[in-house]
């Protein structure tokens, strides 16, 4: 097994690689490749040309050549996955997929970057097939990658842990193309530490390093050593320079083979560095960054036709020989796929009772009695709702193996941590506080919150298994990017986001999330729900699970909150519901709260009742699932001739006038929190019963049900 640094060309020999064969079909594919980015953006008016002109050798090197997959069936359990983390360079898949079989036309490539197209400007999962995951932002495809090969891993481990190295059905491959503009981004770091800490060899990062961005040359930002910085994270580097003779020349059988050797190295991941000149073999605009992203212009593009021998008055134009010649890729791709069916019906054969777990798991089913095995919480008790979803994760760990998660360093402030389960960790990284192996459940991201969730994106596209992951909440926003991701691209991935408010006291206003959830709530397809007590919080946790299409946050209390007579988990699963109802069944006031300060709403109530207002209490758990109901629920729990009301939450009160109306009122917070115990904060700024009570009483008075009181909100 190759290991440790090998540069300038100076690739491992591999025995099958002098069977490697590059025909004057390939290299002319390779041209109609370039000729093909340059119609695409011309015609579009925008776009990035450059690098899907300069990376077209090793793009269709790899779908060609080195990567296991089958344009006939992209979804395929035993593929290995591409992910392009430079989406500008969209067409750099695009064509691929088209050449090779998955299902785009001459006509998608044409219309790249126009309404209702199957190319959009970035890749998207889901709208294009064969596009892995959605990268638009720079690094995030890099991430995803990375979890990818982790959760392979892991599939591997719950599956088929004893079969020899590259024996076994999901023994499988991902490829990554990076960027200068993905190793700049600093989520690069966080995940290429991550992988090279946890000994990927399954992965492998081809780095398009050609020098520009579209301030020109890199020189001006970017100086440092990536190959030594890759090798101090532990990756395998290699480096390809088709530059380097003084001329340039596509020396794409040295690609081939430091892709093999990437391939060969199961101990580490593998990095190689790629030396192009962006927007070859363009002649005036090539190496330049008015090629990275903008099309080349009609006299351009017709120059560089020339120097490819194509016609310069043709426009994607594709010769039969050359698609027929690359659809050759779909039979072999076939032939691949038959083997792997014998090697994974030998599989299931021999292993029915996993065989019908990984049906179940890649149907994304739930086991039919998983709910037994759920905790239940004494009314009258004092749990923190984070300590009630680690009881849940302790509960369910059985039942559901598919469950994997951890924390970015705060397993035990998180309650993240399933008992008695081995770390996901090379054995040699195991401590005695977390022992584990290389298949085991507890992931450890380290304070790496922006890599934790595009990892947690990419093990919820590779499929096979359900990740959560574990921070503070005021941290979401180191995560933002990533979980923007997960909802455009509904990834069940579940987020365990604990210490909620300025509840979490002496810490102070730095770690006191205050605008956190409804900046949360404002991303379309991300559910937030703030359980209100501990039976709340196992009945959020069982929803979530039940959604498969997208992701959810679960915002957890660090202190303890009472236990509740009358939780409901069809209101849970509802988003909002009636947990006390007004005297006599018909309320004048109703106080709508979530998680910590429904506390506050039933003690404001039992003031108002009495005084012999009636009062009714909805606990409002998750925003999102509430407007997903229908409109008779929907006002059967908030009737429109109660105008009366009050919304409590111990943050900024943006999102809550809908809910409240016109007459209504909020207890909020709308400032920084500070440093003290939580029950004096709470008191000095005024989230109390007594001021919900008054809210109440003020919300009448504008309806001249009563004078009211001033609630210096």
């Amino acid at each position: 097994m190759p290991t440790g640094t090998t540069y300038d060309n100076e690739i491992p020999e591999i025995e099958q690689l002098s069977t490697f064969e590059w025909t004057d079909l390939d290299k002319q594919a390779v041209d109609v490749v370039r000729a093909l980015a340059m119609d695409a953006v011309e015609k579009a008016g925008s776009g990035h040309p450059g690098t899907a002109m300069s990376l077209a050798p090793a793009a269709y090197l790899l779908f060609q050549r080195t990567m296991r997959h089958d344009p006939t069936d992209a979804s395929w359990a035993g593929r290995d996955r591409f992910v392009l983390s430079c989406g500008h360079s969209s067409l750099t898949l695009y064509i691929q997929l088209y050449l090779s079989g998955y299902g785009l036309s001459l006509g998608d490539i044409e219309s790249l970057r126009t309404w209702d197209s199957l190319t959009p400007g970035h890749p998207e999962h889901g709208h294009t097939v064969g596009v892995e995951t959605t990268t638009g932002p720079l690094g995030q495809g890099l991430g995803n990658a990375v979890g990818m090969a982790m959760a392979a891993r892991r599939e591997r481990g719950l599956f088929d842990p004893h079969a020899e190295p590259g024996a076994s059905p999901f023994d499988h491959h991902i490829w990554c193309f990076a960027s200068e503009g993905d190793i700049e981004e600093g989520i690069s770091h966080e995940v290429s530490a991550i992988a090279g800490h946890q000994k990927l060899g399954n992965l492998t990062v081809v780095f398009d390093s050609n020098h520009i961005s579209i301030e020109d040359d890199t020189q001006i930002a970017l100086s440092e050593d990536i190959l030594k910085r890759y090798e101090a994270y532990g990756w395998h580097v290699q480096k390809v320079d088709w530059t380097k003779t003084g001329d340039y020349v596509e020396d794409v059988a040295a690609l081939n083979a430091a892709l093999e050797a990437a391939r060969a190295e199961t101990g580490k991941p593998s990095f190689i560095m790629l030396r192009t000149i962006i927007g070859w073999p363009a002649p005036n605009k090539k190496n330049t960054g008015k090629i990275h992203g903008s099309a080349l212009g009609a006299d351009e593009v017709a120059a560089a036709k020339k120097v490819l021998g194509l016609d310069p008055a043709k426009s994607f134009d594709v010769p039969a020989e050359v698609l027929a010649h690359a659809r050759l890729v779909a039979e072999r791709g076939r032939e691949a796929h038959a083997e792997w069916e014998k090697s994974f019906a030998e599989w299931r054969l021999a292993n029915p009772e996993r065989a019908a777990e990984f049906d179940r798991i890649s149907a994304r089913e739930l086991p039919a009695d998983w709910t037994s095995a759920l905790p239940e919480f004494e009314p009258g008790a004092s749990v923190a709702t984070r300590k009630a979803s680690g009881e849940f994760l302790n509960s369910v760990s059985r039942v559901l193996p598919e469950l994997w998660g951890g924390s970015a360093d705060l397993a035990e402030s998180n309650n993240t941590t399933m008992k008695g389960e081995p770390s996901f960790i090379p054995e040699e990284y195991q401590t005695k506080e977390f022992p584990g192996n290389r298949y085991g459940r507890t992931l450890h991201f380290g304070i790496r919150e922006h890599g934790m969730g595009a990892i947690l994106n990419g093990i919820a596209l590779h499929g096979g298994t359900r990740p959560y992951g574990g921070t503070f909440l005021v941290f979401s926003d180191y995560m933002r990017p990533a979980v923007r991701l997960a909802a455009l691209m509904k990834l069940p991935v579940t987020y365990v986001w604990t210490h909620d408010s300025i509840g979490l006291g002496e810490d102070g206003p730095t770690h006191q999330p205050v605008e956190h959830l409804w900046a949360l709530r404002a991303i379309p397809g991300l559910d937030v729900v703030r359980p209100a007590d501990a039976n709340e919080t196992v009945h959020a946790w069982r929803a979530v699970l039940e959604h498969t299409d997208r992701p959810a946050a679960l915002a957890l209390t660090r202190q303890n909150l009472p236990v509740y007579e009358g939780t409901s988990a069809e209101g849970v699963k509802r988003g909002g519901y009636v947990l006390r109802e007004a005297s006599g069944g018909q309320p004048q006031v109703i106080l709508i709260a979530t998680g910590s300060e429904v506390e506050l709403a039933v003690g404001g109530r039992d003031l108002l009742e009495a005084q012999g207002i009636a009062t009714r209490v909805v606990s409002m758990p998750c925003v999102e699932w509430f407007h997903g109901q229908d409109s008779a629920y929907r006002q059967s729990v908030l009737p429109p001739a109660v105008k009366a009301r009050v919304a409590v939450e111990a943050g900024i009160g943006l999102g809550w006038r809908e809910f409240v109306g016109e007459a209504g009122e909020t207890v909020s917070l709308e400032h920084f929190g500070a440093s003290a115990p939580y029950k004096t904060l709470y008191e000095q700024f005024g989230l109390t019963a007594e001021r919900v009570a008054a809210a109440a009483k003020a919300s009448l008075a504008k309806l001249g049900h009563d004078k009211g009181e001033t609630t210096g909100n």
